[in-house]
């Protein structure tokens, strides 16, 4: 049911060092609540030669660039390559996956970073799981509460899917590519190889191979 959102139809599971977080779940934001115990435990079995364990529950690849002013709360995970920028901000509860990138103001959160991901620039990403290469352009970000602090539901086509949540951001499938200052509102699914313009307010399913231009104006991606 709801395949367009199963996790095997948004990931390539091959670029995460997270995979098996995923293996008893449907939907990828029955997740996020385990994200947290799943760092503690998954870098305890990380390897001394690869990971620098710094502070309490932070594990930094040693071929990792983390800039001065960068802020890392644990429990957190830094992947091999990645590049943690000037005044980036991870509160804790973050997997960022090799070759990513987490840039200059950035706000990470709760979140899985597949392998190459980017939010480079001035970014909130919380409540979230983005895919392989996926990117936020400058100023993007995930919105993870709704204001009236209801429980969190999914719009597929329509019908209303409930997640249980109170806090939920954006699930953003392989290649996505979010345009610049666009807002996730609590909720979004967008599926691989999606394309948001920018300045966009999204709210509900983007389905795969598709350019989401405004609300109810969603075209065809072509090859």
């Amino acid at each position: 049911m709801y395949q367009d959102m199963n996790i095997h139809n948004l990931y390539d599971l091959s670029q995460t060092i997270a995979s098996e977080i995923f293996s008893d779940v449907t939907y990828p934001w029955e997740v996020l609540s385990k994200i947290g115990k799943f760092i503690v435990e998954l870098g305890k079995e990380l390897p001394e030669e690869d990971y620098n364990k710094i502070g309490e529950d932070v594990w930094i690849a040693k071929t990792a660039k983390i800039a001065p002013t960068a802020y890392i709360n644990g429990p957190a995970i830094i992947g091999k390559e990645a590049e943690i920028r000037h005044c980036a901000f991870i509160r804790g509860n973050a997997i960022v996956g090799e070759g990513a990138v987490v840039g200059n103001s950035t706000e990470l959160k709760n979140v899985i970073l597949f392998n190459k991901v980017q939010v480079p620039h001035y970014n909130y990403v919380g409540d979230s799981i983005l895919g392989y290469k996926a990117h936020m352009g400058a100023g993007s970000i995930t919105s993870n509460v709704k204001s009236d602090k209801t429980l969190i539901s999914v719009n597929y086509n329509g019908e209303r899917i409930k997640t249980g949540l109170k806090k939920m951001g954006a699930m953003l499938g392989d290649n996505v590519e979010v345009g610049c200052n666009s807002v996730l509102n609590p909720g979004t699914v967008a599926g691989k190889n999606s394309h948001i313009y920018p300045l966009s307010m999204v709210r509900g399913f983007v389905p795969a191979n598709s350019i989401y231009k405004k609300q109810g104006e969603i075209a065809t991606l072509e090859s």
